[in-house]
Order: structure tokens, then sequence, then C-alpha cells
């Protein structure tokens, strides 16, 4: 509480506050001793050490003994290990006076120099201190400090920007400060230190006498866009002041970088036939450049002729089909792409890459014969396991798909040839006989090796037997035995010696000749016909019987012969008809009874004495099927050549019985019953079904049917797999084919079963197929991705469309059913912020990406296949998002209050700023300054921490509030915020009340009173506190309640005592004292 008394005619002083700073220079040598007196608190009055302020580098030889009120030197002092040299210490000292007791603080500054050498003592230093502490005021022997301003920048902030690969020495900026003293006090000297990164000091220098800023080197934007430094300016006065700023430098880009492609050779493989606008792949380049500069697009330089398939997006690199892609045509195109960056400064820019794309092949072509047919003549008698005939095949497909195999279809049933199924080179592998078959048409397929695999059938190969004379005659009946009448003219017919040859062409030609014979023989024998006849008169009287021989020659080479007997008799003639026992014979034959079968024999009676009965076949004999001889007085009927049902079923011969002049006839029928004579046919030789993989067991395939032209049990066919093929199964009697498992294209597209009809007669006779089945893909693997989940990561800054990470699956279908592309549509796509490539997998970014929003996306991405019903796979992709500097620090709010106590020590900190920034790590370091309403210098912020401090004692009564403008500032990008420093008042200063007088002139009347019963004022009293409250009071002189005072107001009113005509003067003295 302070009290202030005033007399209304006189003032009273009773309160001093003394609060000056005094000025001292002390000299120490480098060696002085432990204690050397430093600085003392002055003897006259009452003071206490309070507070020393020294800097931080003296703490190791400097120390305060509070109690007695000094600061002295406590340990050795070296000059090279001095942060200055002078340094200043201040102190503070709280006093009081004798008589009024107030207190007060004195502060006190002391310039210390050092010297390596030197006169003073501490005694001298002792009797300076003493002889200042000693003087009346305090100060009288006190050197008054001389004042010495801070420097200021002008703006307090540099933003600059210079262009990359200019030569050093290129001038950035003039720094400048301003200091308002004169001489050594004014001269500046301009430093510059790097805040974030230590390369920028490398890269730049600043004129410490002109502020100038220069490059060192050549800057290169692409590997630092944005330097940083502290920049100060320091005086050169006592003690030295300094000014703080920052200077930003933006490197400005020039298209100094070529594009660069994510890779320099791209491969890629596509299947022929694909759809038009089938996206092969994308090419990617970046440019180092900024934007302007980097602005790329593609075209293929190499467009022209073949590569006219392909067409290039020229913002996203996409590579689609324009055109259909035949591998048979063109199986690998170069194409030559190039990025184009449009930079303007100094010129656009280009990089090329190649792109290579490997067409795969599809099966899209079916192997094709060398020859519509081939024909190979063979001899009935080559030698087995002999190469008889290559047959020759291509496919213009590739790989496995150009794989041909042979197989002979048909054609072989007797399995006489055999075919390499590789080389195609065809053996003979059992011996062929010309008389069984002279000729064979096998159907041979030829089937490549593709998925699923395709077949050409339509090669023949006809082997023509060559005949070769292996077979010798054969008599149809030995020995002959024939009968001739004695009286029988020249020339006439005696007996049709028969014999056949199993060969053909001149081998089977048979010439007859007869053996044995005497001269002047009676008989002759017809060389081609085999008749004999007779050549001379007979004369049974001369001789009665001939015994000779006939031989049967065939035209081949090396010519072939066969031998018989011939019995022949002369008869008597006689007058008695042979007479048959049965007038007819009915006969069932079978059709393949073996020749020289007998069928009947035939007997016939003559009555003659001595007379011989010969039968003969005169007619009905078709294809001459049968002959008859003599034996045992009868005829013999046998099977001359073999029957067939189809053509002859019943054969009725006329069979003659002859005594050699008379004959009888009967009549034999033969019926030709059917024998196994034919095998099943099938109604092709080759069959080809599809089947889907997805069919249940015991699903029917195919009905294979085949027929017999037999009957009975000989057209009842059987039917039979060759092989066991687990997979299948047959019917033996329906010929249906039924699966017995499930099939599954992707372990076993095609499937190839002999099959044999059998029919039931005897022997059994067959014939065997063969039927392939294909089994058709059926959508039933999903795709399935290399890997379980993709991680990536990517800049928050980089451009759209950048890639991120490639996802891959491959799917076991076949077709479309194999064939798979990406999407994101039912997954997650970051909320649009990413796409991929439907073909490649490529994750790209759509969207420029925000770290700050979303530091890490949660990707799920399908493969999905194009079967019906399509298919898909998912999978995370987890995108982690890198942080850049791209948002600026953020006060709290633009403009707020600081409360800050008046008289707060010099030093002290006074608030926090602190603003923050959404990035992170060293993107995320803030640097704080005061940018305006610092001048003069009043405050400091440090620049790291933001803490504010009071360079000055703050006085409320001086000024209440301070508003400064603080910029928080995470290079380059800055923001601001304004601060109302507002002081609170403390109750540090007296009321003040000056003598006053108070006149009062009473007129009085007897009409009206002009006495004033109000206030007629207030005390003049006034407390720069603006926070006090004044209390009013009389001390003296108001005995008699004269004046009456408000003493919470000081308003004065008059007594009405005084309303007199009375003349009165008093003499008051009133006290005000002021209440916190």
């Amino acid at each position: 509480m302070h009290v202030i008394k005033w007399d209304l005619f006189f003032i009273l002083w009773w309160l001093e506050l003394i609060s000056l700073s005094n000025c001292y220079t002390v000299h120490l040598r480098e060696d002085a001793e432990i204690r050397t007196l430093l600085a003392s608190v002055p003897e006259s009055g009452e003071c206490t050490l309070d507070q020393v302020i020294a800097p931080k580098f003296t703490k190791d030889f400097i120390e305060t003994d509070a109690e007695d009120g000094i600061v002295f030197v406590s340990g050795q002092i070296s000059c090279p290990s001095l942060g200055s040299n002078p340094f200043t210490v201040y102190t503070v000292a709280e006093c009081s006076d004798h008589d009024s007791k107030v207190r007060h603080l004195v502060t006190y500054q002391y310039d210390v120099h050092v010297h390596g050498q030197g006169s003073f003592t501490q005694a001298h230093l002792g009797r300076l201190l003493e002889q200042a502490a000693q003087s009346d005021a305090g100060i009288v022997s006190r050197k008054k400090r001389s004042i010495n301003n801070s420097p200021q920048f002008k703006p307090p902030m540099y933003q600059v920007s210079v262009p990359e690969n200019k030569p050093a020495g290129t001038s950035v900026v003039v720094l400048k400060a301003v200091d308002v003293d004169e001489g050594e006090a004014g001269r500046l000297e301009y430093f510059i230190e790097a805040l974030f990164d230590s390369r920028s000091n490398n890269l730049f220098a600043v004129d410490p006498a002109n502020g100038a800023v220069s490059t060192v080197e050549v800057l290169d934007r692409e590997t630092k866009d944005t330097h940083v430094f502290r920049v100060t300016a320091v005086d050169h006065g006592t003690p030295r002041r300094t000014a703080m700023a920052t200077l930003s430098i933006t490197v400005s880009d020039t298209n100094d970088h070529n594009p660069v492609f994510e890779q320099q050779d791209y491969k890629e493989s596509v299947r022929e036939n694909l759809e038009i606008g089938y996206e092969v792949l994308t090419v990617r380049a970046t440019d180092g450049d900024a934007p302007v500069n980097g602005n790329i697009l593609y075209r293929v330089l190499n467009s022209n002729g073949s590569n006219d398939v392909f067409e290039i997006d020229p913002r996203s690199g996409v590579i689609r089909t324009k055109g259909p892609v035949d591998r048979e045509l063109v199986d690998a195109y170069l194409l030559l792409v190039e990025a184009n960056d449009q930079g303007r400064d100094p010129g656009p820019r280009s990089a090329t890459a190649t792109v290579h794309i490997i067409v795969e092949d599809d099966n899209d072509n079916a192997p094709q014969f060398s020859e519509k047919r081939y024909v190979v003549q063979v001899p009935e008698d080559l030698v087995t396991n002999t190469e008889i005939l290559q047959v020759t095949a291509t496919d213009q497909d590739k790989g496995s798909n150009a794989v041909v195999h042979f197989s002979i279809m048909s054609g072989n049933t007797r399995g006489q040839f055999y075919i390499d199924a590789q080389t195609g080179k065809m053996d003979l592998v059992s011996q062929l006989d010309y008389e069984a078959n002279k000729e064979y048409t096998l159907r041979i397929r030829a089937q490549d090796g593709g998925r699923p695999p395709l077949s050409n059938i339509s090669g023949l190969v006809t082997v023509q037997v060559l005949d070769v004379n292996d077979n010798a005659p054969i008599f149809v009946s030995t020995p002959f035995q024939a009968t001739v009448l004695e009286n029988v003219p020249l020339g006439y017919s005696i007996i049709h010696i028969q014999a056949v040859d199993a060969d053909s062409g001149d081998n089977s030609r048979l010439g007859y000749r007869l053996t044995d014979t005497t001269p002047n023989f009676p008989f002759s024998i017809n060389n081609s016909t085999g008749w004999i006849v007779v050549a001379a008169e007979l004369d049974r009287e001369s001789v009665d019987f001939y015994n000779f021989g006939v031989e049967a020659r065939d035209h081949g080479r090396p010519v072939m012969s066969s031998s018989a007997s011939i019995s022949m008799t002369i008869l008597d003639v006689n007058d008695n008809n042979p007479e048959f026992s049965h007038k007819t014979y009915y006969m069932r034959l079978n059709e393949d009874a073996a020749v020289g079968t007998s069928v009947v024999t035939v007997s016939a009676v003559d009555q003659d004495i001595n007379s011989v009965v010969t039968y003969q076949i005169s007619s009905g004999n078709t294809r001459n099927r049968f002959s008859i001889t003599s034996q045992s007085g009868g005829g013999l009927i046998t099977l001359a050549l073999p029957l067939d049902y189809k053509l002859e079923r019943q054969y009725v011969l006329i069979v003659a019985a002859s005594d050699g002049m008379l004959y009888d006839t009967a009549k034999v029928f033969v019926n030709v019953t059917d024998a196994n004579t034919h095998r099943p046919v099938f109604q092709s030789s080759h069959y080809t079904v599809n089947i889907n993989e997805d069919r249940p067991a015991g699903t029917t395939v195919v009905v294979i049917s085949a027929t017999d032209e037999d009957t009975g049990e000989n057209s009842r066919i059987t039917y039979f797999m060759e092989d066991s093929i687990p997979q299948f199964d047959i019917d033996s009697d329906t010929g249906a084919v039924t699966t017995q498992t499930e099939l599954d294209y992707e372990d076993q597209v095609s499937y190839t079963l002999a099959i044999t009809a059998r029919d039931n007669g005897i022997p059994q006779k067959s014939d065997t197929t063969y039927l392939e089945i294909l089994v058709n893909d059926v959508n039933d693997n999903s795709p399935r991705f290399l890997r379980d989940h993709y991680v990536g990561t990517i800049m928050e800054d980089v451009p759209v469309f950048t890639s991120v990470v490639q996802v891959s699956a491959t799917d076991r279908d076949s077709g479309l059913n194999g064939r798979v592309f990406y999407t994101f549509q039912g997954g997650e796509d970051g909320d649009g912020d990413f796409i991929i490539e439907s073909t490649s997998g490529i994750v790209r970014t759509l969207r420029r990406l925000d770290r700050e929003n979303v530091p890490v996306y949660n990707l799920q991405a399908f493969a999905v296949d194009k079967g019906v019903p399509a298919l898909k796979t998912s999978v995370n992709i987890q995108v982690t998002t890198l942080d850049v500097n791209d948002n600026p620090p953020v006060f709290e709010k633009d403009e707020f209050d600081i409360m800050v106590e008046e008289n707060s020590p010099i030093g002290v900190v006074v608030a926090h700023i602190s603003a923050s920034d959404p990035d992170e790590g060293s993107n995320a370091q803030i640097m704080y300054q005061i940018v305006e309403g610092n001048i003069p210098e009043v405050f400091q912020l440090d620049i790291f921490t933001g803490e504010l401090t009071a360079l000055i004692d703050l006085d409320y009564e001086t000024r209440s509030e301070y508003i400064i403008v603080v910029q928080a500032t995470s290079a380059p990008l800055v923001s601001r915020a304004t601060v109302h420093v507002k002081l609170v008042d403390k109750n540090d200063n007296v009321p003040v009340l000056k003598n006053f007088q108070i006149i009062f002139n009473n007129y009085v009347t007897d009409k009206s009173s002009s006495f004033p019963s109000g206030v007629i004022g207030r005390i003049p009293a006034h407390d720069p506190d603006v926070s006090d409250q004044l209390h009013y009071s009389f001390e003296v002189g108001n005995e008699l309640n004269l004046v009456i005072l408000n003493q919470s107001t000081g308003e004065i009113q008059l007594s009405p005592d005084l309303d007199n005509n009375r003349p009165l003067e008093a003499s008051m003295t009133i006290s005000v004292t002021d209440r916190d």
C-alpha cells in the first residue's frame, strides 16, 4: 500500500523509487588469483545482492557470494576459450533508505575485459569499486552506459528464387539490416547458417560487409530445391548486438533432365488372336524436372509396317492392339517408344525405350499333310520290320502346338502296318499276302500337341501289294479218273482237268501238258483249257486202260508247277441207259466250306454188263463252284471254288450219269448257308466327340455302332475297348461310351480310345475304330495370385498415374476361362485414389495423395477370369504414403492474447508460442520468429522452442499492450499469427496529489438560496496503477466537518453549516491511500 499526503497549500514527498542502470568497466588479468573481486554491492544504504546475470561460458571461473554481496573469480581464465571478450555481467541489488525504509532495485553493468598481461591489481580495483559505491547518489563516480541499439532486418524474412545450373557466383539477394547507431556500433557484419540441411552451407555464401548472397557452386534443383538459412547481422558496438532473419532460397527449374523410362527394355508376351483394343502393357517414364518441364507424351516411332497393329495412348502410355495379331504372320514385334517432356526452357527433351512383344502361339492351325494321298507298292514277300513309306505333315503353329503325332485310324485291321508317332515312318510288321488282300487303304491322323489338340484325318495311304509267284498250281481233284467209249470220235472231250493258282497275272495263268505218255498216245490235252480229248482212235480190245500224268505250269518267274495222275478206262459200247437211284438230291453247305469238301455222292446203275458209269455236271454249276468225280460206281460232287453266300444262296446242279453212250440226269439242290464271312464295320473309321469337364460320372459320351452283313449270331456284335482307360467304359451290347470318373481338363485334355466291335460267329471277326474324346474346359479354376499379399510405398507428391506395385495371378483354365484381368471393382481402391491396369496388374495413382489424410491404404484388388460365369480371387495390397513437406505450420488461432505481469525479470520466458505441422519427421520441424511489431526490440522469440522472452523492463504504465506478428516456418512454407502481449498491472506507483484550494462565495438573499447542496467536485488525486482503488480521508483541519468527503470516490460536498455570511478560511490535510 502506498500513502501520499498533501496539504491544501504544500506538497510532502515521503516515497522515493530508484531504478537506475550503472555501468562499470573492469579489467582482469588472465592469471587473476582466486577470489579476485569482480563486483560488489554498495555499502551505502541497506543493499543485498538479489541476482547476477552473466554469460554461460563464465560459469567455470565466476562465482557469487550473496551473503557478502560480491562477485569474484573462482577459476582459471583462458582468453582463447572465452565466448566473447569483453563480456558483460549484470548485478541486481535490492536496497532501502535509512529514513524512509522504502525498498528499491539497483542494476549494475560490468563490462569485463580479460588481458593476458596488465597493471591492474586487486587493490586498485577495490578502490575503484569502493569509490563508486560511496558516492552520494550511488552514481556520482559511475560511468553512464552508452546506448547501443540492436540492428533490425527489414524485412525479417527473405524469400527469393534462383535458377538452377547458373554458374558459381550468381547473385541471389542482398540482405539489409538497419542499425541506428553511429560509428563502430552501427557497422554490421552478416552471417548465414543453414537451418535444416548442412549441404546448403556449401552452396551459398554471403559477403559479410554488404550482405550480398551469391552461389558458390552450380545448383541442381532435383538434388535440393529449397535452402533455408538463419541470417544474422552483428554490430560492432559494446556489447555487440545482433538481429536475425530467415532466408528461403527456392531453386527454380530448367529443363535439364531427360525423361527416364521405368525400364529401358520392356518385354511382354501376348497370345495371338487377341481382340481389338486389348491392353498389352503400360510404359511409364518420369522426369526429374518440374511439372511444366515434365509433361510427358508418348508415341511409337516405328509404327509403320507390321507394327501398325499396335497403338499407344499418348498420355497414359498404355499400348493396345488396333489390328489382328497373328503369330503365323509375325511372331515378334519391336516397338520404339518415345517419351517427350514438352519442356520450354531451353526446349523439349525426349528418351526412347524398346518394347519387345512376343506373340505366343494359339493352337489355331491343324496339321497339313504334304500329300493328299500317299501310294506305295509293296511286294508281298517283303521282309517284316521294313520301312515302306514316310508320311509328313506340318503345322504352322509353334512349340507343342506344332508337334505332330501320327496314328493309323482305319484300314489296319490285321495290324500289318505300324507308323512311328513322331516321325511318320511306316513299317511293315507282319507278312503280306497278295492272295489274301491285294490293296490296303489306311487313313492316317496327324494330331498336334495343343490344348485342345487339332487333328487332320484326311491323310490316306494306299498300299498296293505286288504279287509274287509264291503259289504253285493246285488241282481241284486228284487223282483224275475217267472212262471213254471206245467208239467216240476224234476230238471227243473226255475229262476237264482243272487247277487253280492263287497268284495273279502271269503268275496265275496256267498251261497243261500230259506226262508219262507213249508214242502215238491216243489222248491230248488242251494247253489252256485242260480238256483231255481223243487224239486217235481207241480200241478197247487193244488197250482197255491208260494211266498217265498231267502237269499244270504257271507263267511266273520262277515257274511253278504241280502234277496229278489220270486213270483212263476204255469202255465197251452198250445199249442201256444208266439210271439214277434218286432223281433229286437236297444238300446244305456252309459258305465257308473249304475247297475239296464233299457235297454228295450221286449214284446211277447201268444194266449193261461191264458198263462203267461216269458222271458229269451238265448245268447249274455257276462260276464252276463244284466238280464231280466217279468213285466206287458213284459220282462224288466236291466243292471246287469257295462259295459266297451273298452271290448265290442256292445251286441246282444237273448231273449226268453216262455209260459212254447213254445217260441219265438228276438234280442236286445245294443250299448255301451263311457263314461268318463278314466282319463288323463301323459307320466311321474315326469318331471325335467333345465333353465338358464338369459332367458327372456316368454321363454318356457317345454311342458307337457297327453293322455286320451276316445273320444270326454271326451278326450279333459285342463292343469293348482295346486298352483299359479308367475314365471311360463302354456298354458291350449298345456301344454306349460313358464316363466312370469326373474329368479334369487341366490334367488331360483329350483321350483316344481304340474300340473293337466283334461278332459272335465262328470264327469271330472284328473291326476297330478310334474314338477321340476332347475334354472341353469349364471355368472351374479361380485365378491364383503369386503372393498372399502385396506391399508398396510411394511419396505423397508423385504425379498421377505413377506406378506403385504390380500384382500377378494365373489361372489353370484355358482360353477365355484362363485369361485374367484385374480390377478394384467390388474391392477397395482407396476411395478412388488408385487404379489397377486390367492386363498388367500394375497399381497406379489416380489422384494426388495426401499422407496427412491417409498415411496407409489397405486396398483390395480382384483377379477375374473371362469365363462364364466369371471366377475371381481377391488380394490385399498395403500402400504406405511417404511424407513430403506440403503443409505449412498452423497456429491454433490467427490472433491470440498473452497476459504478462509487468516488472517481470529481463530474460524470463513470458510465453510459449507454438504451431503444429501435420507433416512428419524433418518436414514437421518448425522455426519461429517475430516478423512485425518488435521495433524497438522488446521481445526475443527462440527460433526452435518458440519461447518468448522480454529483453527490457515491462512497465504497464509506460505501455500496456504490445502487438507483434509471429511467423512459423517449415521451409519453404510459412504461416503467421498476431499476438497481443497484454501487461498485467502491478501496484508499483504511489498515488499523486497536489495542493489545491476550494474557494466558495456564498450570496445570501431573502428571495432564494444559492448554496450548493450537491457534490461540488472531487479531490484531484490519481494513481498510474489502473487497478488501484484510492481511499480518501482528512487527517487534520476538518474537525468541524465543514467539508463532507466520500472516502471511496473523493467527491466533496459543503456542509450546510457554511450557508451563512461569515467569512471562513481553513487549512486541511488530506490523505490518499491506494489499495491493491
